[in-house]
């Protein structure tokens, strides 16, 4: 399957099939919870994969369990907001859970380490996996639990988050196909991105922004400049998270991040933008448009 016809079925296909379950607001996003769990696993796998080229790692099903904890913390917050308090008034479950997965990594290390040449190695890569597939993603579960000027806003965010990171990815590569010929290779962690291709990516995002604004004017209204903020930020990020994830790759010598997606590759090849945009959407859209109230 050559990249034109993946990217479109990607396009055409998967990117509608995600949204629609984005409107499936049952049980705050259940649906997009679960997709959220199963992306984080599948995703931890694919860098214990691509890692494990040039560091020592601990297992990988040990990885994936602790990945898991953090979407499903995430999770366990926005079904039973109320059951959180019963321990400590605004307490922050996903940050105990994370803490506590940072000491599971510890006390694997020191009861199970045979020998401690490559322990900095394990602790790092093992704790940057479960941040990076774990983590990030929890900030997709944080705009599944929103209101906003006392409506509930959790689908127009979410829908708007992945509108500005789809355009930005699908503009990039379409621009940086009809225009980036002779503008190719001034990042060396990718090579064949070109500057035609980042101002597709973020046309792409700000496109996106102007979209919400008048789909939305209950949410945005008087707000455009804000949302094209928000939209600039996020197309950046979700830039950088495609050059970092090309990085991991270079550094171990693999094409993809995998196999799981016909002509695409690895999930972490189609979700790299999403991870770390997410935090940066969330951050700008709660400093714009918030308090966000659950």
């Amino acid at each position: 399957m050559n990249k034109v016809l993946s990217r479109l079925l990607v396009f055409f296909v998967g990117v509608p099939l995600v949204l629609g379950f984005v409107w499936l607001p049952y049980y705050n996003h259940l649906v997009l919870h679960l997709i959220i769990c199963a992306a984080s696993v599948i995703a931890s796998c694919e860098l214990h994969n691509i890692f494990s080229h040039n560091i020592e790692l601990p297992p990988k099903p040990f990885i994936a369990v602790l990945t898991a904890l953090l979407p499903l913390a995430a999770l366990f917050q926005a079904l039973f907001p109320n059951a959180i308090t019963i321990f400590s008034d605004g307490i922050d479950f996903l940050t105990c859970v994370l803490i506590f997965v940072f000491v599971v990594i510890l006390l694997y290390e020191v009861f199970s380490a045979k020998s401690f040449e490559h322990s900095n190695q394990r602790f790092a890569g093992a704790s940057f996996i479960v941040l990076y597939a774990g983590y990030l993603v929890t900030y997709i579960s944080r705009l599944t639990v929103i209101t906003v000027k006392g409506q509930n806003a959790s689908t127009a965010f979410i829908i708007l988050f992945l509108l500005m990171v789809f355009l930005c990815d699908s503009l990039a590569w379409l621009f940086g196909v009809l225009f980036g010929k002779n503008n190719r290779g001034f990042v060396k962690a990718s090579p064949n991105k070109s500057i035609a291709g980042f101002i597709g990516g973020f046309i792409g995002s700000i496109a996106s922004a102007v979209l919400a604004y008048f789909v939305w004017p209950s949410l945005f209204d008087n707000s455009l400049v804000a949302l094209i903020v928000t939209a600039f930020f996020t197309a950046f990020a979700a830039i950088l998270g495609d050059l970092v994830e090309s990085i991991f790759k270079r550094s171990a010598g693999v094409k993809d991040s995998g196999m799981i997606i016909p002509g695409r590759g690895g999930l972490l090849d189609s979700i790299d933008s999403i991870l770390l945009a997410a935090p940066l959407f969330y951050l700008l859209a709660s400093i714009f448009f918030g308090p966000f109230n659950a």
